[in-house]
């Protein structure tokens, strides 16, 4: 758990948008690899806001080694699989 809330806290660190969840995480051979939504437009109604997710790698020692988003989408959306 102290590896994702450090992982959270890097990258809002990093990016100046407030990370909500971890929607993925899993053990690599260099250390972590998480999937992280960031809220990164607050718009109201709220469901109206945009929202990102970022891949996240971690070294084994739960230090943020690089981060990229690979989706963005309104939060009152549903998940279309395959239409990242």
């Amino acid at each position: 758990m102290e590896v994702l809330r450090e992982a959270r806290a890097q990258l809002a660190e990093l990016t100046g948008m407030t990370a909500e969840s971890v929607s993925s995480f899993e053990q690599t051979e260099e250390g972590w690899a998480l999937e992280v939504e960031v809220l990164e437009l607050e718009r109201v109604p709220d469901t109206m806001s945009l929202m990102a997710s970022y891949q996240v790698e971690l070294d084994a020692e739960g230090q943020l080694t690089g981060y990229r988003r690979v989706r963005r989408y309104e939060r009152g959306r549903a998940d279309a699989r395959g239409s990242r």
